[in-house]
């Protein structure tokens, strides 16, 4: 038998085994790794003294960052979940609960950051008073609270109650029962165990991500007025589907229900890119529902959130405490939008009614509605939902003390969850905490999908339910107009606002073209046949050169300067899902172009320079909407320097960003980065508030731009790359 063995379970994850001690730890935790860890076999079913339950890991090993290539590297929730749960370790008269308790292993601040995190994730908000803190009322404050109790057996524990946890410093550092750790390298460890050792390397790659465990295809779908696309009906210990997750389109709009893990991958296999999201409707701060709000918070642009006060400040505290930041900087990734309970509110037309949903942690459930012909259409979320048996074991006069939820409470819960609709999504994941579907076999309504489930439905529940496979679409109210070209006809408003409206008619005269996902649209050194302008989906831009691959938001020109100077592209274009473009022959673009060239194309040529080098660039290549690059192209400022010359950045308020030359960053004199053509400096002093003790040191004759730092702050998905390369380089310092 092996001393100790290691698996490549992720890019990135690890799994490392050393059976004579019972030590297993997950090395690297990022969205999924459970359903990862039960594809390899890791996770699986035994019996032991006639009790069935899983093994698995039993302590994790964190990342030295939280976010890698824009996701987030430790979410440690649900392998935490796993341990003491479905293997039993917490569970009172368990063969599997011995006394020992699961372990986080790595920096302090990281390990520290997942304690808190996981803590949110296990309780939300954790006295009346945050509770009353997010506008409820005293009296429903304390009955929530109650409930809230009954569902963690009477106490709100801390974390280090159920963890164990080793902090890794320099030196050698004992694990468990003579299994040692050493940290070698940034994101880099050696596990030692009696005379064999072995390495792991947890940092990705610049061109790798996370991989999803479950495959998805292609789908192309239609805008509709009023309609649900299903995205996801698994849970979190599903290995074949997403989570259970919706998009809901409005007129046209895309709203996100939730976003759970890769939910950068479920929006692709549907052709949808995330500067086409309207929003996001959010039920509640589990990581089945909210991981993917790191793909939401990398957007070009700030998404609108919608969730009651409640929910959002519950969401709010989780994020803070896994990202170590203020629980306010969710205002920095989105245009925040409370909703309140219990009644209509209006959504630029959309009707939308949320509902407390009593669960561990603040949820709402939503059901949407709009008027048609002679009725209301409707769509409700349940996600999650609580059985009524167990919301009937909650009522205050099942205890002595009188303590736990009314009859009001009981029945108006009841009465919102059996609300009649059209169509209604309901969380069927039973247990404790989620909802059973024969709870819902009188519900009145039209359409009922059954979802939040690993398991295969039994006949009962085939006979209530329905199953919503990936990609399938309820319409509700169906469109007679084509959204796709209003969405171009405004974007063609803001490129040219001196154009004639009849030139724009001209343009949207052209036809709509679909191309499925992985066709190359214009190959690196050929003249372009034609100009591109995207309207749905992710086409991605390869610069081989450079090594960078970048997906190009929505509203993006592909080819327009090359094919005015007849000049072969520097770069191919091929479409990453499937994609609806405008598709321009190349001699009427010409002529376009020449015809307006004094209302667009003197304008297009002096910014052109420029506006290549921002999307060329690591920074602000992905997802930055042209308007928007185009506005700090004219706000930039070019800097030459000498060779020897430094730049202090001490309370800096601007970013710069290297052209040409090179750059050694240095801290208290100390160097920590050397910086080439494209890179940056100066992200640090208003990103987490800090006066900076950096200094750039230009070793050779350089140009430089500026911006100012506050302007490039209000783009997310740049906000969040600063975040991530802070992150790094603070790391080094403190190495």
């Amino acid at each position: 038998m092996e001393k100790i063995k290691k698996v490549k379970i992720n890019n990135g994850v690890f799994w490392v085994g050393i059976p004579e001690v019972d030590l297993y730890i997950l090395c690297g935790c990022p969205a999924d790794s459970v359903k990862h860890l039960m594809k390899y076999g890791f996770i699986r079913q035994v019996e032991k003294q006639g009790v069935e339950f899983e093994i698995g890991p039993n302590s994790i090993l964190l990342s030295d960052v939280l976010i890698q290539n824009g996701q987030f590297s430790n979410l440690a929730e649900f392998p935490v979940l796993q341990m003491l749960y479905r293997q039993g370790m917490i569970l009172p008269n368990h063969p599997n609960n011995t006394g020992i308790k699961p372990i986080l292993i790595g920096l302090e601040d990281q390990v520290q950051s997942q304690m808190e995190y996981i803590h949110r994730g296990n309780y939300g908000l954790t006295s009346q008073e945050e509770i009353e803190a997010a506008g409820i009322d005293s009296e429903q404050a304390k009955e929530m609270m109650e409930m809230k109790l009954k569902f963690s057996f009477g106490q709100i524990k801390p974390t280090e109650e159920l963890l164990d946890s080793v902090i890794v410093h320099a030196e050698k550092t004992e694990i468990r029962n003579g299994v040692y750790i050493t940290r070698t390298g940034f994101n880099q460890y050696k596990i030692e165990y009696e005379d064999v050792s072995l390495s792991v390397d947890m940092n990705l790659h610049a061109d790798e991500l996370y991989n999803p465990p479950y495959k998805l295809g292609f789908h192309h779908f239609h805008r509709e007025y009023f309609s649900v696309l299903h995205a996801g009906e698994g849970d979190g210990w599903d290995i074949n589907r997403p989570c259970m997750g919706s998009i809901l389109v409005f007129q046209g709009k895309i709203y996100l229900i939730d976003a759970g893990p890769n939910i950068s991958y479920i929006l692709q296999a549907l052709g949808i890119d995330t500067s086409e999201i309207e929003g996001i409707f959010h039920t509640h701060c589990h990581d089945d529902h909210m991981a993917g709000l790191s793909s939401l918070m990398r957007s070009g642009h700030q998404m609108k959130y919608f969730a009651t006060t409640l929910v959002r400040h519950s969401v709010g505290k989780k994020l803070a405490a896994l990202m170590s930041i203020s629980q306010g900087k969710l205002e920095n990734y989105f245009e925040i939008h409370d909703l309140e309970f219990d009644k209509w509110n209006n959504i630029e037309g959309l009707e939308v009614k949320p509902f407390f949903s009593p669960h561990p942690v603040e949820t709402n459930i939503f059901i949407f509605r709009s008027f048609w012909e002679n009725s209301y259409r409707s769509y409700a979320h349940y996600a999650d939902v609580v059985s009524f048996s167990v919301l009937e074991q909650m009522k205050a006069l099942h205890d002595p003390d009188g303590s736990g939820i009314s009859e009001e409470f009981f029945e108006k819960v009841q009465n919102e969850y059996l609300t009649t609709v059209d169509v209604k999504k309901i969380d069927i994941g039973g247990g404790l905490i989620h909802g059973q579907a024969d709870d819902f076999s009188e519900d009145a309504s039209e359409k009922i999908i059954l979802s939040h489930s690993s398991n295969k439905l039994t006949n009962l529940e085939k006979e209530i339910g329905s199953e919503a496979p990936f990609g399938a679409c309820d319409i509700l109210i169906p469109s007679n107009q084509d959204y796709l070209r209003l969405r171009a006809e405004n974007l063609f408003q803001l490129y040219f606002p001196s154009l004639p409206h009849y030139e724009i008619e001209t343009l949207l005269n052209y036809p709509v073209v679909s191309f499925n996902a992985g066709t190359i649209l214009i190959r690196r050194g050929k003249i372009p046949e034609y100009v591109y302008f995207s309207l749905s989906g992710s086409i991605e831009c390869i610069q081989m050169n450079m090594k960078i691959q970048q997906i190009l938001p929505t509203g993006s020109f592909i080819g327009y300067f090359n094919i005015q100077k007849e000049l072969p592209e520097t770069e191919t274009y091929r479409t990453a899902s499937s994609v609806h473009v405008l598709q321009f022959p190349g001699n009427f673009f010409r002529q376009f172009i020449e015809r307006n060239s004094e209302s667009i194309y003197t304008d297009v040529v002096r910014i052109h320079s420029r506006m290549i080098f921002l999307r060329r660039s690591w920074l602000f290549g992905d997802s930055v909407p042209y308007i928007i690059r185009r506005k700090l192209v004219e706000n930039m400022t070019t800097h030459h320097m000498e060779k020897g010359k430094s730049i202090v950045l001490n309370k800096n308020s601007k970013l710069y960003l290297l052209k040409k030359g090179k750059v050694r960053l240095l801290y208290n004199h100390l160097p920590i980065d050397i910086l080439q053509n494209s890179g940056f400096f100066g992200e640090d002093p208003l990103l987490l508030e800090e006066s900076s003790q950096y200094e750039a040191y230009f070793e050779e004759d350089s140009i430089v731009f500026s911006i100012n730092l506050k302007k490039v702050l209000e783009i997310p998905c740049v906000h969040w790359k600063l975040l991530e390369i802070y992150e790094k380089r603070k790391r080094h310092i403190q190495q």
